[in-house]
């Protein structure tokens, strides 16, 4: 489906797109608040700057996406693919990525402000000043993850070691 079918039929008021080839769409500062993208192929979308607050993202793959300062509040990202995506300064407040793959996702600056980040992984991944209060990280793998400058990130749960950059550095 091309962005300016996808555009116009959300125009019209529709918000299913479940299971559709998506790769490679450029939607830069596209409105699609409360959209079902379940299962959707998003490999090297373009979609920086847009709306998708409370949007369905639940199992897409979203393998090098460029998703940065996206608006992604209350969205849905579990169990979804975004190996080696960049979400650098985006919205995640209160979203869902749970069980989702994040091995080498750019988060620099994030705001993952009460995520759920439970059993995600997050390896080798950036998310230098990112928000992470009351972020859940329970389970979640962070080996080579880089979190220095990270705000208010609570590892108890989380599983790191000694190649873990921390908030202070070390």
């Amino acid at each position: 489906m091309s962005a300016e079918e996808l555009l116009a039929r959300t125009a019209d008021g529709q918000r299913k797109f479940v299971g559709i080839d998506l790769s490679s769409i450029e939607l830069f500062e596209a409105d699609l608040e409360g959209i079902n993208l379940e299962s959707c192929n998003l490999t090297k979308a373009y979609i920086p700057y847009a709306n998708l607050n409370q949007a369905n993202l639940k199992g897409c793959n979203l393998v090098e996406v460029n998703m940065g300062d996206i608006q992604l509040y209350q969205a849905d990202l579990s169990d979804t693919n975004i190996t080696q995506g960049d979400l650098s300064r985006a919205n995640l407040r209160n979203a869902n990525l749970r069980g989702a793959n994040l091995f080498r996702v750019n988060l620099l600056g994030a705001n993952l402000y009460n995520a759920d980040l439970r059993d995600t992984d997050l390896r080798s991944g950036d998310m230098k000043g990112a928000n992470l209060e009351r972020a859940k990280l329970d389970y979640a793998k962070l080996g080579w993850c880089n979190l220095f400058r990270a705000q208010k990130v609570d590892l108890s749960m989380a599983e790191h070691d000694h190649t873990t950059i921390s908030p202070d550095g070390y």
